[in-house]
Protein backbone atom coordinates (compact mmCIF):
# COMPACT_ATOMS: atom_id res chain seq x y z
CA UNK A 1 0.00 0.00 0.00
CA UNK A 2 1.14 3.53 -0.64
CA UNK A 3 -0.93 5.39 1.96
CA UNK A 4 1.34 7.66 3.97
CA UNK A 5 -1.35 8.04 6.64
CA UNK A 6 -1.56 4.26 7.09
CA UNK A 7 2.22 3.93 7.24
CA UNK A 8 2.66 6.63 9.89
CA UNK A 9 -0.35 5.48 11.91
CA UNK A 10 0.83 1.90 11.81
CA UNK A 11 4.19 2.78 13.35
CA UNK A 12 2.44 4.14 16.43
CA UNK A 13 -0.19 1.41 16.56
CA UNK A 14 2.42 -1.35 16.26
CA UNK A 15 4.28 0.05 19.25
CA UNK A 16 1.09 0.22 21.28
CA UNK A 17 0.23 -3.37 20.34
CA UNK A 18 3.68 -4.59 21.41
CA UNK A 19 3.35 -2.83 24.78
CA UNK A 20 -0.15 -4.23 25.27
CA UNK A 21 1.09 -7.72 24.41
CA UNK A 22 3.75 -7.44 27.12
CA UNK A 23 1.09 -6.30 29.57
CA UNK A 24 -1.04 -9.34 28.67
CA UNK A 25 1.99 -11.61 29.08
CA UNK A 26 2.77 -10.35 32.58
CA UNK A 27 -0.87 -10.22 33.64
CA UNK A 28 -1.58 -13.80 32.63
CA UNK A 29 -0.74 -15.61 35.86
CA UNK A 30 -3.64 -14.46 38.00
CA UNK A 31 -5.97 -13.01 35.38
CA UNK A 32 -6.89 -13.89 31.79
CA UNK A 33 -3.94 -13.55 29.45
CA UNK A 34 -0.52 -15.10 29.28
CA UNK A 35 2.08 -16.08 26.75
CA UNK A 36 -0.24 -17.31 24.02
CA UNK A 37 -2.55 -14.31 23.79
CA UNK A 38 0.36 -11.93 24.34
CA UNK A 39 2.27 -13.50 21.44
CA UNK A 40 -0.79 -13.19 19.20
CA UNK A 41 -1.25 -9.52 20.05
CA UNK A 42 2.46 -8.78 19.59
CA UNK A 43 2.59 -10.49 16.21
CA UNK A 44 -0.49 -8.50 15.16
CA UNK A 45 1.54 -5.30 15.50
CA UNK A 46 4.20 -6.56 13.11
CA UNK A 47 1.61 -8.01 10.73
CA UNK A 48 -0.10 -4.64 10.52
CA UNK A 49 3.29 -3.03 9.91
CA UNK A 50 4.02 -5.56 7.14
CA UNK A 51 0.71 -4.81 5.45
CA UNK A 52 1.29 -1.06 5.56
CA UNK A 53 5.01 -0.84 4.79
CA UNK A 54 5.90 -4.17 3.19
CA UNK A 55 7.36 -7.40 4.45
CA UNK A 56 10.96 -6.33 3.83
CA UNK A 57 10.60 -3.31 6.10
CA UNK A 58 8.81 -5.38 8.75
CA UNK A 59 11.63 -7.94 8.72
CA UNK A 60 14.15 -5.09 9.00
CA UNK A 61 12.23 -3.60 11.94
CA UNK A 62 12.18 -6.98 13.67
CA UNK A 63 16.02 -7.33 13.39
CA UNK A 64 15.84 -11.09 14.08
CA UNK A 65 14.48 -13.89 11.93
CA UNK A 66 11.07 -14.96 13.27
CA UNK A 67 12.14 -18.61 13.13
CA UNK A 68 15.02 -17.85 15.50
CA UNK A 69 12.62 -16.16 17.92
CA UNK A 70 10.37 -19.24 17.92
CA UNK A 71 13.28 -21.61 18.50
CA UNK A 72 14.62 -19.46 21.34
CA UNK A 73 11.17 -19.43 22.93
CA UNK A 74 10.94 -23.20 22.68
CA UNK A 75 14.30 -23.51 24.42
CA UNK A 76 13.25 -21.11 27.19
CA UNK A 77 10.01 -23.02 27.77
CA UNK A 78 11.92 -26.31 27.89
CA UNK A 79 14.42 -24.91 30.40
CA UNK A 80 11.54 -23.74 32.59
CA UNK A 81 10.14 -27.26 32.54
CA UNK A 82 13.44 -28.93 33.29
CA UNK A 83 14.13 -26.56 36.21
CA UNK A 84 11.68 -28.50 38.37
CA UNK A 85 13.74 -31.68 37.92
CA UNK A 86 16.70 -29.92 39.52
CA UNK A 87 14.65 -29.72 42.74
CA UNK A 88 13.46 -33.32 42.54
CA UNK A 89 9.93 -32.52 41.33
CA UNK A 90 8.10 -33.70 38.23
CA UNK A 91 8.80 -31.89 34.95
CA UNK A 92 6.97 -28.59 34.49
CA UNK A 93 6.15 -28.28 38.21
CA UNK A 94 6.16 -24.60 39.14
CA UNK A 95 9.09 -23.43 41.27
CA UNK A 96 8.91 -20.13 43.15
CA UNK A 97 11.54 -17.70 44.37
CA UNK A 98 10.57 -14.79 46.61
CA UNK A 99 12.88 -11.78 46.38
CA UNK A 100 13.17 -9.39 49.31
CA UNK A 101 11.08 -11.62 51.55
CA UNK A 102 10.66 -10.48 55.13
CA UNK A 103 8.61 -11.69 58.06
CA UNK A 104 5.86 -9.21 57.16
CA UNK A 105 5.66 -9.81 53.41
CA UNK A 106 6.40 -12.56 50.96
CA UNK A 107 8.36 -10.25 48.68
CA UNK A 108 8.39 -10.27 44.90
CA UNK A 109 7.40 -13.73 43.62
CA UNK A 110 9.30 -15.03 40.59
CA UNK A 111 8.47 -18.42 39.15
CA UNK A 112 9.31 -20.89 36.43
CA UNK A 113 5.71 -20.42 35.30
CA UNK A 114 6.59 -16.89 34.20
CA UNK A 115 9.66 -18.18 32.36
CA UNK A 116 7.50 -20.79 30.64
CA UNK A 117 4.98 -18.09 29.64
CA UNK A 118 7.79 -15.99 28.17
CA UNK A 119 8.87 -19.01 26.15
CA UNK A 120 5.32 -19.56 24.89
CA UNK A 121 5.09 -15.85 24.02
CA UNK A 122 8.23 -16.07 21.89
CA UNK A 123 7.15 -19.33 20.20
CA UNK A 124 3.74 -17.92 19.22
CA UNK A 125 5.21 -14.56 18.19
CA UNK A 126 7.89 -16.15 16.01
CA UNK A 127 5.68 -18.86 14.51
CA UNK A 128 2.85 -16.50 13.54
CA UNK A 129 5.27 -14.00 11.99
CA UNK A 130 7.08 -16.77 10.09
CA UNK A 131 3.81 -17.98 8.58
CA UNK A 132 2.44 -14.54 7.77
CA UNK A 133 5.70 -13.20 6.33
CA UNK A 134 6.03 -16.30 4.12
CA UNK A 135 2.45 -15.91 2.92
CA UNK A 136 2.90 -12.19 2.33
CA UNK A 137 6.05 -12.74 0.27
CA UNK A 138 4.22 -15.31 -1.91
CA UNK A 139 1.54 -12.81 -2.92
Amino acid sequence: MNSIILQVGTRYLAGILILFSLYMLLRGHNEPGGGFIGGLIGSTGFILYALACGTAQARAALHIMPQNIAVAGLGIALLAGIAAALFGDALFTGQWLFLNATEDSKGLPLSTVLIFDIGVYLVVFGAILSIVFAMEEEI
